[in-house]
């Protein structure tokens, strides 16, 4: 079965960084989209971005643009979320996700790492 890992996350404080990894497992991800969604206390689960299999293309929430850059490394199996300029909102936990395109995503998910992010 289809497994991904999520690490990376932690306590940090505001303006600092953190980079998120997902390491797939289990089948086959040529031609796959892999993203991230994350989810706050309280509130419901939210795109964050998405990469194509090639990476050529990306996507994101307009939350997040110009702070997070997604990334992938095929030979790996892994998709990284670098996240700069982190905000107090950005405290949630983060899932990795695959789907067939950019905008079909969630045939499956991680565990969830949690970010979270301290004045």
């Amino acid at each position: 079965q289809v497994q991904l890992v999520e690490s990376g996350g932690g306590l940090v404080q505001a303006g600092g960084s953190l980079r998120l990894s997902c390491a797939a497992s289990g089948r086959t991800f040529t031609g796959y989209a892999m993203g991230w969604f994350r989810q706050a206390p309280g509130k419901e689960r939210e795109f964050v971005a998405v990469i194509s299999w090639s990476g050529v293309s990306t996507r994101y929430a307009d939350s997040v643009k110009g702070r997070f850059t997604i990334s992938r490394d095929n030979a790996k199996n892994t998709v990284y979320l670098q996240m700069n300029s982190l905000k107090l909102e950005d405290t949630a936990v983060y899932y990795c996700t695959t789907g067939t395109t950019l905008y079909q995503l969630g045939d499956a998910w991680g565990q969830g790492t949690q970010v979270t992010v301290s004045s």
